[in-house]
């Protein structure tokens, strides 16, 4: 990192037991004559820590600083991160962990404040990841898009028994999926739902898309790692209730011949990395991985 950092985006996630950490955190910036501004739900959380600092709802945050800090889990940076691009900013984020899983936020309480000093003498190491877009479409006409990190997740409605998709890849038809959903993911996402749904795990730096029946009512479907470069094209083929959601945190309803296109977005996500640990290590520090 070479741009120097005069102001740091706090956001802890909401109704978390942080404010000791809070208010450590804003002294220890302030003595480095660095800015502490905090999302608004989070200046409540920090109570008296925050008495004097900016605080904006999250959406302004990115706007206004050079790096944001994230405490909590993989939601709450899922939810930056989605900012972040919406804001057309190139800022990154520092996850710091208070889960029990945390991949996306790795950081753990105790490697806090030395991350940061490498942050912000310019040494911290960067994790570059690849985020997607997606583009719904209606009649031919674009009426969403979003940027997400993770996934892009088709599921059945709550009276649903089945949907069924029509996938296609770089304009060639792949196939119809007759399952409980399906999901598009990035590498970054291959541990989240990917991973829970029998999808594989792939590294991060891999330039692939990950495509995940959800639960398929054919033996035959399986998950399938395509190139980086592809456009994903998924179609609801019956008329039953189908729902897209955006890294668990947004979503809505799809109607038979709606299109949603998901690609690799022209933008990237920078993620302060956690000092000395590899991505294998993460996957054995947080899955057991290999252990059993």
């Amino acid at each position: 990192m070479s741009a120097r950092i005069e102001r740091v985006g706090i956001v802890a996630k909401r109704g978390l037991a942080a404010s000791d950490h809070l208010s450590r955190l804003a002294t220890w910036l302030r003595e480095r004559r660095v800015e502490a501004v905090f999302e608004t739900d989070t200046a409540t959380l920090a109570g008296g820590a925050a008495r004097g600092s900016r605080s904006m709802a999250r959406e302004e945050l990115p706007h206004a600083v050079d790096l944001v800090i994230v405490l909590g889990g993989d939601g709450t940076l899922l939810a930056m991160a989605e900012r972040i691009a919406a804001a057309g900013r190139d800022i990154p984020i520092l996850g710091v962990n208070f889960g029990s899983l945390g991949f996306l936020t790795e950081i753990r309480i105790d490697e806090l404040y030395s991350s940061l000093e490498q942050v912000l003498d310019g040494t911290a190491d960067l994790d570059v990841r690849a985020v997607l877009t997606a583009d719904a479409r209606r009649d031919g006409e674009r009426f969403d898009s979003r940027t997400v990190l993770n996934d892009v997740v088709f599921t059945k409605g709550a009276l649903s028994r089945m949907i069924q998709l029509s996938v296609s890849v770089s304009g060639g038809f792949v196939t119809r999926v007759k399952a409980d959903g399906l999901i598009v993911a990035s590498a970054t996402g291959s541990t989240a739902y990917n991973l829970s749904a029998g999808g594989p795990i792939v590294h991060p730096a891999v330039d692939a898309l990950i495509l995940t029946p959800i639960a398929p009512h054919t033996l035959t479907h399986r998950p399938i790692v395509i190139p980086g470069d592809s456009i994903v094209e998924v179609a609801p083929q019956i008329d039953e209730e189908t729902f897209v959601t955006f890294d668990g945190q947004s979503g809505f309803p799809l109607k038979p011949g709606d299109v949603v296109s998901v690609r690799k977005s022209e933008r990237s996500l920078r993620l302060v990395k956690a000092p000395a640990r590899s991505y294998f290590e993460l996957l054995r520090e947080k899955l057991k991985w290999g252990e059993r």
